[in-house]
């Protein structure tokens, strides 16, 4: 066999070989390869964060959003249970013990020694309250801070003095302007019980009372009062008013107190009907129905239980 057929078939034998290689799956030339390369070079990660000045709608990946969410939920969600909820329960507490005696109490409570001054007028029983005059002129006009339009109307406080001199005066009227919270101007003749007329104006203190009396409340429907619309007053209450009740259907509807201390139907609801009455300390009376006979005291057979 010659050189030249062997150096031929050598060559053929490389030739296939080299075909081989290039059909066979999966083969890639050098050129496909470093095509390859160079483009996973330059492709953006998907789980990479947007650059700071391309617009995204939540500002960075899907990923790193979750990441950060559920690395702030665990301690936020603990905190605001802390926090919150022991001052949501301190408040129902709170609103819980304001919603007995003192709330319907008002500014003036039971059981509570106020301070201020006593300063006199000439009196006759009668004033913002709309009560008639009398012969009983142990009266006094609250200030309009305490007075809190009309609820101090019939309250019966026993006033001291200084000196140890001490009266007990029924509210009757308001000391509008100069009267500063604590202070009451009381009738000439009562002043006079706690030191002399010369003296002008003393220090005080006061609290609520709750006097011994055999004398019965009585009603009075307002001049112009109808079926139709009516105002109804309490009179000779032992303990201070704060509510009055009208029958409406199988309830009671409560009316509203004006200034001037009449309680109001607007539309005439319960005029001529049932009354319920409730002082500062919850007690309730029912007063059978009374015709409603404007700018007539009449009166009932019920009377507040002592304090």
């Amino acid at each position: 066999m010659s050189k030249r057929w062997l150096f031929l078939s050598a060559a053929a034998v490389l030739i296939v070989v080299s075909l081989a290689l290039v059909l066979l799956p999966g083969h890639k030339d050098d050129e496909t390869l470093r095509a390859e390369a160079g483009s996973a070079a330059t492709e953006p990660s998907a789980t990479s964060s947007s650059p700071a000045n391309s617009p995204s709608p939540t500002g960075t990946s899907t990923a790193s959003a979750r990441a950060t969410a559920a690395s702030k939920k665990p301690s936020a969600t603990p905190s605001a249970r802390a926090t919150t909820k022991p001052a949501a329960t301190s408040a129902t507490k709170t609103g819980q013990q304001a919603s007995g005696t003192a709330s319907l109490a008002g500014r003036i409570r039971p059981g509570v020694t106020y301070r201020g001054v006593a300063t006199f007028y000439d009196a006759d029983g009668g004033g913002a309250c709309m009560y008639d005059p009398s012969g009983d002129v142990m009266t006094g006009a609250m200030n309009s801070t305490d007075y809190e339009s009309s609820k101090a109307c019939g309250a019966y406080v026993l006033v001291h003095a200084a000196n140890g001199a001490s009266i007990t005066v029924r509210i009757t009227n308001e000391c509008p302007g100069d009267c500063a919270p604590g202070q009451i101007d009381l009738s000439a003749q009562a002043f006079a019980k706690l030191a002399a007329p010369s003296a002008g104006r003393i220090p005080i203190t006061w609290n609520l009372a709750s006097p011994s009396t055999s004398d019965t409340i009585s009603i009075r429907y307002k001049t112009g009062s109808t079926r139709y619309w009516c105002g109804i007053q309490a009179i000779g209450h032992r303990n201070p008013l704060a509510r009055l009740e009208v029958r409406a259907g199988s309830g009671w509807r409560q009316l509203e107190r004006a200034d001037y201390n009449y309680f109001l139907s607007e539309d005439g609801s319960g005029c001529g009907g049932a009354l319920r009455l409730t002082d500062i300390y919850g007690q309730q009376l029912t007063v059978p129905a009374l015709a409603v006979r404007a700018n007539v005291t009449q009166p009932t057979q019920v009377q507040f239980a002592k304090h």
